[in-house]
């Protein structure tokens, strides 16, 4: 080829081998090459491995060149970011994305790799894997598609000579020879916590490879295995039997999000629509990119049980043309999330319709705060975009204080009829029609009623809440067909059935006697919530109150109906910031789609177990979970036991989720994760992944906090911890049992340290005398809830400095707004004249030094100087300035990037500010010692002195 480095595009260098008499193509940014020519070869995605690896020669000649340890191709590209994301990079927060880290002196040992030789090798940073996660939050690190795996799922990717040279030495450590394991496994990278700095990338950064054996899959797609956004496990390679996982230390758990919402960019799940479900007849499990054909195509071996099933008859017919079709191109053997219309054997009765009955309360409380003019707003604001599809949808409004005030609207009547119940005692329907009405047919009458609600009740004086006979009432309305009840509740229930006192004593807060106020104060929430369940009625909790509001009791009827808890403390309406967030959440949930009378259940390979479920839902037997209404952006998290040894090369863990839409349709969605099975204790570490692993501690460490104390809860998280570390020491660094001045993990769990001591000092589990125990509960609905996207910067908060960002930040790039780079949540980062963002998904907090120049003050606040400055919750203004246009990119950016109906406060907080203000913001820089809580390298070092004297085992 004459001249190619002039037909090269930018970003690429063509260099002669002389082995292979031919050019190599090099990209400067990555250090990655190729044999093809850029421009005549659709080059795989960055977070793609190379398909055909060239010549060991071949490599040693690139390695020559590029003066930087290779890794598999395209691996360097994803580990140290694109050229563009590298100049991100902050100076003063240490080196560019593009540096190579610096070799520790005294770096630890892993066995098996005792060659002197192998030892520098070892000690190299890990390849990245696939695509991340948090998309959007780290212009650092980009990630193009979301979780791709390689072009054929299982089939080994390109390694360097160094790797392949570690792949061997671990090959001969126990790798499962019965279990066919062929494939290369993990290399497992070594770390020191006492000289590794937390760095907040890691977390935008993929889970672990899953690495399948050779052929596992009938499908090339890149798609065939579950998107770590609807299903992820903690351990990326199973072990084969119990003794290899109890041995390891580490949890073993699924935690899934079976409907996560479509952001921009984002593929639809494929929808199976002929009705022609293939399901093994022995374990029921669907058909999946991971079955066998065998016996000419006309039977399928089950991947779960390895039953020998009949092909349907149709499974190779386009009924739609009535022509033969390509079996190969059907979705459910192609796409590990994949959607099913179910035919009426799947139906016990028809789907129902959408069902809304509102519960506002309409105390004096609540009126004085704005909430019901709010709520009736937002409602009259929303009626188009609530679901109502085929004009099936029906809605019914009852106001409660003291009484029940029902509503009646006749069929295409403009005004409404309100008929008052007063004894809530005993609670009867006092019109058995036109209280829940068509949407369609009622919009006048709704519309007129929405807009007059607030004035009916704009003088009252009634101070209560009957909200138990309201519940009862709504129940009776709704309980025949099902749908969902949604409170907006101002004030303690104190009337009639669920009636409230306040049992909040400051004393106890701190104490063990605390984790009492966090149980129901009431079995009639309880019940009345399994009572729902069993009906197909999901109950959302919208609570506003400037008192105490028992919110550990009332989230009762969310959390086994499958609903949403929302609470708003101090919630005032002119304050147009509460309004705003309050209307953005409420209309996000009323415009959400619905999957109502659903039934979830999670099948897996022979020897696997579901032993425990964590999540807003109700147990209806052994492993079925019943959800009336399965509510977008919520997650679930499943224990999963090893009770018998497992011999196949990889095991398949598959959720099933039977549900009806809002648009009448009977549907089943599918998520099939096939996971490789390991006898090597290594591999079991190499591939944890450590936020699904937080995300499920989290889990734990509220429901230890519930059964037992908040202080067993955070026992129980820090001695989780000691264990997985203590026993990496003794079982993967030649310190084995004894003492040592280090504190070894494996490069893919650096940050579960700093993640568990997020949890040590969140508000829902935290050692505080300070916290009310309202604000406890809530956080611990969301600990418990939030998916990992939400839930990881809840617990590790994000923290950017604004002043000297790069001039791209608060800029649009190619996915939209460009942020700044994550720094570690610590206050050492902090400068007096400088501007800088926290933020937790739940709050945003905009920190001024005192010393802030009045130009930075002016172009940010449009205030001449600091000490006009006032902090507090409040709106940014939008200034004719690029300064202010990218601050208030960066805060929409922060408010839109994440999954979920959350609307994040504003606060401005002054560095000499309010005393409560400030230090709550400082409590969510979470690396610094707090009160009585240590610092990470406290923490670190708690952790590695309880390790060396055998405080673990």
């Amino acid at each position: 080829m004459a001249a190619p480095n002039a037909q090269l595009p930018p970003g690429w260098v063509a260099q002669w081998d002389a082995t292979h008499q031919r050019h190599l193509f090099i990209e400067t940014a990555s250090g990655r090459s190729q044999w093809e020519h850029p421009l005549q070869t659709n080059s795989p995605p960055l977070d793609l491995l190379s398909q055909s690896p060239p010549p060991d020669n071949a490599s040693a000649h690139h390695a020559t060149h590029t003066k930087r340890r290779q890794y598999a191709a395209g691996q360097t590209q994803a580990y140290y970011g694109t050229t563009e994301a590298a100049g991100f990079a902050d100076a003063a927060y240490g080196a560019g994305a593009g540096a190579a880290p610096a070799q520790q002196p005294g770096q630890l040992f892993t066995p098996g790799l005792a060659a002197e030789s192998q030892f520098a090798s070892q000690q190299g940073q890990p390849p990245a894997a696939q695509g991340g996660y948090f998309q959007g939050a780290e212009p650092d690190y980009p990630a193009p598609a979301a979780y791709a795996q390689p072009p054929y799922v299982g089939q080994q990717p390109q390694a360097a000579p160094q790797i392949g040279q570690l792949a061997d030495q671990f090959g001969q450590m126990g790798i499962n020879p019965a279990a066919g394991y062929s494939q290369k496994p993990f290399a497992l990278y070594t770390t020191n916590l006492l000289t590794a700095a937390p760095d907040p990338r890691e977390l935008s950064r993929p889970p672990p490879e899953i690495r399948l054996p050779p052929n596992a899959c009938i499908s090339n797609s890149p798609f065939a295995n579950c998107d770590p956004s609807y299903q992820r496990s903690t351990l990326n390679a199973i072990p084969a039997n119990n003794s290899i996982l109890s041995k390891s230390k580490l949890p073993f758990a699924l935690v899934i999000t079976p409907y996560r919402s479509i952001q921009e960019g984002d593929d639809a799940v494929p929808l199976v629509t002929d009705t022609v479900i293939a399901r093994c007849r022995r374990c029921r499990s669907y058909i999946n990119p991971y079955c066998q054909f065998i016996d000419g195509g006309n039977r399928w071996k089950c991947v779960l049980c390895n039953y020998s099933n009949e092909t349907p008859q149709l499974f190779d017919w386009d009924q739609t043309r009535n022509v033969a079709a390509d079996r190969w191109a059907r979705a459910e053997l192609n796409h590990a999330v994949v959607e099913y219309v179910a035919p009426t054997e799947y139906m016990v009765r028809p789907p129902q319709p959408p069902y809304y009955t509102f519960l506002i309360d309409v105390s004096q409380a609540a009126v004085q705060s704005g909430m019901v003019a709010t709520a009736t707003r937002t409602i009259l604001e929303s009626l188009d975009r609530i679901p109502n599809a085929d004009d099936r949808t029906k809605v019914a409004i009852i106001g409660f204080d003291t009484a029940l005030y029902f509503f009646s609207i006749a069929p295409g009547a403009a005004e409404s009829t309100m008929l008052v119940v007063s004894d809530v005692d005993d609670v009867f329907l006092p019109k058995p029609t036109d209280l829940l009405v068509n949407l369609t047919e009622a919009r006048a009458g709704l519309e007129n009623l929405l807009s007059r609600l607030g004035e009916m009740f704009q003088n009252t004086h009634t101070v209560g809440s009957a909200l138990g006979p309201a519940l009862q009432a709504a129940f009776k309305m709704i309980s025949a067909i099902g749908g969902k009840i949604i409170v907006l509740s101002s004030s303690l229930p104190s009337i009639g059935t669920g009636a409230l006192k306040v049992r909040e004593d400051p004393k106890v807060l701190g104490t063990s006697k605390e984790s009492a106020l966090l149980q129901p104060a009431s079995n009639f929430y309880k019940t009345f919530a399994i009572d729902c369940s069993r009906s197909q009625v999901s109950v959302d909790m919208f609570l506003f109150s400037s008192g105490y509001t028992d919110v550990a009791t009332l989230s009762c009827l969310p959390h086994y109906t499958s609903g949403s808890t929302f609470f708003y403390p101090a919630f005032n309406a002119s304050r147009s910031e509460d309004a705003i967030k309050f209307a953005h959440e409420f209309s996000e949930i009323l415009a959400s789609p619905i999957m109502l009378e659903a039934v979830i259940r999670v099948r897996a390979t022979k020897g696997l177990r579901m032993s425990g479920f964590h999540g807003n839902f109700f147990v209806r037997s052994t492993d079925l979970l019943a959800m009336p209404a399965v509510p977008l952006d919520q997650s679930y998290a499943i224990e999963i036991a090893i009770d018998d040894p497992i011999n196949s090369s990889f095991a398949v863990l598959q959720t099933a989720v039977l549900h009806s839409t809002s648009s009448g349709e009977r549907r089943i969605r599918v998520l099939t994760l096939a996971l490789p099975v390991t006898s090597n204790i290594s591999e079991v570490f190499a591939s944890a992944d450590q936020i699904a692993i937080a995300t499920f501690l989290a889990n734990k460490a509220v429901e230890r906090s519930l059964s037992s104390k908040l202080e067993d809860a955070r026992d129980a998280i820090t001695n989780k911890l000691t264990e997985i570390l203590g026993t990496y020491k003794s079982t993967m660094t030649a310190a084995g049992a004894g003492a040592s001045a280090q504190l070894a993990v494996c490069e893919n769990l650096k940050m579960l340290p700093v993640l568990c001591l997020g949890l040590l000092k969140h508000v829902g589990i935290r050692q505080s005398s300070q916290i009310p125990s309202d604000l406890r509960a809530y956080a611990q609905t969301l600990l418990t809830t939030l998916p990992s996207q939400m839930l990881i910067p809840y617990i590790y908060p994000a923290f950017y400095s604004l002043h000297n960002m790069p001039p791209e930040a608060g800029t649009i790039g190619e996915r939209g707004i460009i942020m700044p780079p994550s720094l570690p949540p610590t206050s050492e980062r902090l400068e007096r004249h400088g501007l800088f963002v926290i933020e937790d998904g739940q709050t945003i907090f905009l920190w001024v030094g005192r010393d802030a120049v009045p130009q930075l003050v002016m172009d940010v606040f449009n205030l001449p100087s600091y000490e006009q400055l006032r902090g507090g919750k409040m709106t940014l203004p939008l200034l004719d300035n690029p300064f202010s246009q990218r601050v208030n990119a960066i805060i929409s950016k922060i408010r839109e990037m994440r999954r979920g109906p959350y609307w994040p406060h504003l606060y401005v907080v002054k560095e000499d500010g309010e005393p409560p203000l400030r230090l709550w913001a400082l409590s969510n820089l979470i690396q610094d010692r707090a009160d009585q809580l240590p610092s990470y390298q406290q923490y670190i070092n708690t952790v590695k002195e309880k390790i060396n004297i055998g405080g673990y085992t």
